[in-house]
This record gives structure tokens, sequence and C-alpha cells, in this order.
């Protein structure tokens, strides 16, 4: 076992499958499961997730943008709790904390006790991204790993690293199986915003970015082997 403390950041458009939107069960299921079977090898997991699935900026260009963007950290919520909700299917303790305060549903971000709950066992997941606007979930998941300790953070995505330019669209994209964060910044690699990006740099902060449409990614990353793309 590599890591002993990891963050995963999931986009909510992972959530959707094929579907494109909404939350498709046997997806979400099939993440559970990964993050169950490293749950029981000993792992402190916390999870950051977005909310592209239900809403994202582009969605209210003509609304106003900081009201535009609370709509999206309420989104990340309903995922969490989705997130929640499947965990403890599967018998694992679980905890919500959100940037902004929701007491009926969930904790308030307390650092020292996001880090109590890990070292008990119990995955936190964290909504809301930081309960900014104007900040991304992958910022929020920058700053939550660096908060709580998190010795990695594991990107999931829709395709399996990072590319020197969108594989989808250019076939002839080169994948790095390393790259440094200077890299990213310097080349404009659409990975992670540029906040967040600069954040984990600051902060010394690994990060594997990897496909999710192989949930035994998680698993193999958790052991050691060479996945996706390595950011440092």
């Amino acid at each position: 076992m590599k890591y002993k403390r990891i963050l995963l950041k999931l986009s909510g458009e992972a959530l959707a499958g094929d579907q494109k939107h909404g939350i498709d069960d046997q997806i979400i299921g099939n993440i559970c499961d990964k993050i169950k079977q490293i749950s029981d090898m000993g792992v402190e997991i916390s999870i950051v997730v977005g909310g592209g699935n239900f809403w994202r900026g582009i969605y209210g260009h003509k609304m106003e943008k900081n009201t535009s963007d609370y709509m999206g950290m309420l989104a990340t919520t309903m995922n969490a709790l989705a997130l929640q909700d499947a965990l403890e299917a599967r018998g694992l303790d679980t905890r919500v904390q959100t940037a902004i305060e929701m007491h009926q549903i969930a904790e308030p971000f307390i650092r020292r006790k996001a880090i109590r709950h890990l070292e008990k066992g119990r995955i936190v997941i964290f909504g809301c991204g930081t309960g900014d606007t104007h900040f991304t979930t992958d910022t929020a998941a920058a700053l939550r790993a660096a908060e709580t300790e998190a010795e990695v953070i594991l990107l999931a995505k829709t395709i399996d690293g990072v590319y020197s330019a969108d594989p989808k669209e250019n076939p002839n994209a080169i994948k790095y199986d390393e790259i440094s964060y200077l890299d990213i910044l310097n080349q404009d690699l659409k990975v992670m915003d540029s906040t967040a990006t600069s954040l984990c740099k600051d902060n010394n902060i690994p990060l594997i970015v990897f496909g999710i449409d192989n949930e035994e990614n998680i698993i193999n990353i958790i052991k050691g082997e060479k996945v996706g793309t390595l950011v440092k």
C-alpha cells in the first residue's frame, strides 16, 4: 500500500455516465465498491465532488456570476449526499462536511474534526467547494488536501491522463507519464485550473490523473502501480 491518506477528486460528470445528467446508479455503485476496497485496506479517504452533472457555470451565462456559483455549490452537496448514501449502503462510516453550513444534512467543515474522522477510518466527503464564489472544486480539492495533510490527490477524469492537447479533438496528442506542475502552468494544459495547480505546487502535493472509466485504477494506484499521469 503506497498511500495511507488520499483525497479523491470526482467530477460530477463522472457520476452521470452516459446519461450526461443526474446520477447513474451503476456508475456510482462501481466507484463506491472500489472506495470500499481501499478503505478495507486501511487507506484514509476524503472526497471532493463536483456538481457538473446538475449545474455548470455555462448554464447560468446570463445569470449574475455569484448566484450561478452558489447554485453549483448546492449541486455538489447533492452529489456528496448521493455518495454518502451509496457508501453507507456498503457498510462504510461516512461524514459529509460542507463549506456552507447546512446543519440538517451535514457538518460544517472543521479541519481538526475532518482529520479526526479520517483517523477513525471514516470517509469524509467535502461539499460546496471552498464556500467562496469564483473558485472551482479543483481548488477545493487542492485546499482540502493541504488542510488534511493528504499524501496525494487522485484526480478522476473521463480521459486516462494528461495530454499535450485534448485527445478527443487531436488524435496526435501526446500522453505524459509524468509532468511537473510548472510545465502544466507554462503549457496551459487544462488539468486543473491555475489556482488549484499553483496550490498543489506550493504545498508539494503530488497529483495522479487517471481515467474513471476503469474503476480498478483506484486500487492499482494505491498498490503503487503506474496509472495515468503523475504530476509533481
